[in-house]
């Protein structure tokens, strides 16, 4: 009697990493982030996501595009949420690879807590933060003894479309004020540190920071929104407020400005 014996595909658990991909160059990511790529039957990456870094999951790893950004909202975040669980479901390991870290205005925690409504396994792997990176990458620290004692990440504008109630309270302290995703408000932004008597503090603009599209805006709070025309400076654009910007080799010139004018 012969016995039939029939290859059985194999069912892979359904598994979720969520993965920070930090602020652009693909060589920024962690060693452990690209591990969990290489190990992914299916990848779904975002629109700041360096796509070099597809080509460390296997050739046949599925890699979808679920990119959000100004003007192009392809995918709902609803949308997102399901397609990780259909893809770990039906394929297995489901790497969400998210540009910077995940849970810096990431929108990570949501994505864990679907999962978790699921019962699929998730992990969590951190990225740089351009929020921190970026401004590392210019030589600006984003704390310096006897500059900045400590710094604000905020975001530009809030669901709502208004500027985020936190940037009150920012502009009054003398820490470091870190803006992302708000370059469409930066005149409106620069009036509350004008309220304060802030004309003068220092402001850096990073254009596609640690890309090759990287553009630098070194000015201060009167002069920004004009440099930023001049320069063409487009989105995505993080906004560095802050006493610490006064260390990059480019505000020499305007510091040296400034105290000729003082001395007229």
């Amino acid at each position: 009697m012969t016995v039939s014996t029939e290859t059985k595909q194999t069912v892979k658990e359904p598994k979720i990493t969520l993965v920070g991909a930090g602020p652009g160059d693909a060589e920024l990511i962690t060693i452990k982030g690209m591990k969990a790529l290489q190990a992914a039957d299916v990848v779904l990456y975002d629109a700041l996501v360096n796509e070099e870094l597809l080509s460390f999951a296997p050739a046949n790893a599925h890699k979808v595009y679920v990119g959000k950004r100004s003007g192009d909202h392809s995918y709902s975040q609803e949308a997102v949420n399901q397609l990780m669980i259909d893809y770990a479901i039906n394929y297995g390991h489901v790497v969400r690879l998210k540009g910077g870290d995940p849970f810096v205005f990431g929108r990570g925690f949501e994505e864990l807590d679907h999962a978790a409504s699921y019962s699929i396994p998730t992990e969590v792997i951190p990225g740089i933060s351009s929020s921190i990176g970026v401004p590392g990458l210019q030589q600006i620290p984003v704390t310096h003894r006897g500059l900045a004692e400590s710094f604000w990440v905020i975001t530009g504008t809030t669901t709502n479309g208004k500027i985020s109630s936190d940037l009150y309270a920012a502009v009054r302290s003398k820490a470091t004020v870190i803006v992302l995703m708000g370059l469409h408000k930066l005149a409106e932004i620069t009036e509350l540190f004008k309220a304060e008597g802030k004309q003068r503090l220092p402001v850096a603009l990073i254009q596609s920071g640690s890309t090759v599209n990287e553009k630098v805006v070194i000015g201060v709070v009167d002069t920004i929104v004009e440099l930023a025309e001049e320069n063409k400076i487009k989105a995505p654009a993080m906004m560095v407020f802050g006493e610490v910007v006064s260390l990059h080799p480019k505000f020499q010139p305007i510091r040296e400005f400034y105290d000729i004018l003082a001395q007229e």
